[in-house]
């Protein structure tokens, strides 16, 4: 059925003020973590696809990595094993890595390829052990209560941090037609498997690629002041002081270390955006409104007024 006047004009609108974000980001590469509602919402699955998808047709380079924590968490209890939080963290034993690389390296990995590829694109999943993509090393988890002098160190298992990228394997894929698609899991010297926090690694494979932008898909709105409004354009000095002075506080802060952590290390600009809105990537990237908090560096903030 063909478009009426107003929606062709709507269109034609909407493909105009996204024009000069093309031409602007063209061979700029874009690396997404994608996790929480626009990963287990069907809509919002196929809508995250075809961003991405749409991404590399106009010539982005789009890098995806994903989180699993509660398909980790679900399969854990059908095989009725316990899990066990230190400071938000899974204590990961032996057993419970397995359940880990199962899940992220497999079921989950390969359905977000799957996704991509029946919506037009050419994705190929990865873990960090592939191609030693990812080098990692135990994560020590300090820990301590008022009683104590000195916090204690607590080894949580097979949790780790990245010691290093290889950049060598993303660069062949994101030259390419292929979408890489990285599960978070990274291989120690040792040849052990270690999980690492999916933001964490978005975070680093955008610093040593010095990506365009860095998106971490959120189930919330953004990063709020302290009335409920949404925070944007905001450089990395403004995200410090709204650290020190408690806006930004709890679980929000870790996410925010990594996309301040990102912009500081070189990548052009870090996106907290709302994953429950279809096509959010899309809206963030190519539209003046955006669907998110933008972190940017204070010279970019000043040639964009």
């Amino acid at each position: 059925m063909p478009l009426n006047r107003q929606q062709a004009m709507t269109t034609a609108e909407v493909l105009s003020e996204a024009m000069p974000y093309i031409q602007q980001f063209v061979g700029k590469t874009v690396v997404i973590k994608y996790g929480g509602n626009a990963m287990t919402d069907e809509k919002l699955q196929n809508s995250f696809a075809r961003d991405i998808v749409m991404m590399k047709l106009i010539g982005i380079n789009p890098i995806v990595v994903h989180g699993g924590g509660p398909q980790i968490g679900d399969l854990l209890d059908k095989l009725n094993i316990e899990s066990h939080f230190i400071n938000g963290m899974r204590v990961t034993d032996s057993k419970t890595m397995d359940v880990v690389e199962m899940v992220l390296g497999g079921m989950v990995n390969k359905q977000i390829v799957g996704l991509i590829n029946a919506n037009g694109g050419q994705a190929i999943g990865l873990t960090g052990k592939d191609g030693q993509l990812i080098r990692a090393r135990k994560l020590r988890v300090k820990h301590k209560t008022p009683e104590m002098s000195v916090p204690e160190i607590i080894d949580i298992g097979h949790v780790g941090e990245v010691e290093h990228i290889n950049t060598k394997v993303l660069d062949m894929l994101v030259h390419s037609d292929i979408i890489p698609v990285i599960a978070p899991i990274g291989v120690g010297q040792d040849g052990a498997s270690y999980n690492i926090n999916a933001d964490l690694v978005a975070g680093k494979v955008a610093e040593v690629l010095k990506a365009e932008k860095l998106i971490l898909l959120t189930n919330i709105a953004g990063l709020l002041d302290k009335d409920g409004n949404v925070l944007t354009g905001l450089s990395t000095e403004q995200v410090d002081a709204l650290i020190e002075d408690g806006t930004i506080y709890g679980g929000m802060l870790p996410k925010i270390d990594c996309a301040l952590g990102a912009v500081k290390a070189g990548v052009t600009s870090s996106h907290i955006i709302d994953g429950r809105v279809p096509h959010s990537c899309l809206l963030e990237i190519f539209t003046n409104e955006g669907v998110g908090t933008l972190i940017t560096n204070v010279s970019e903030l000043a040639s964009a007024e």
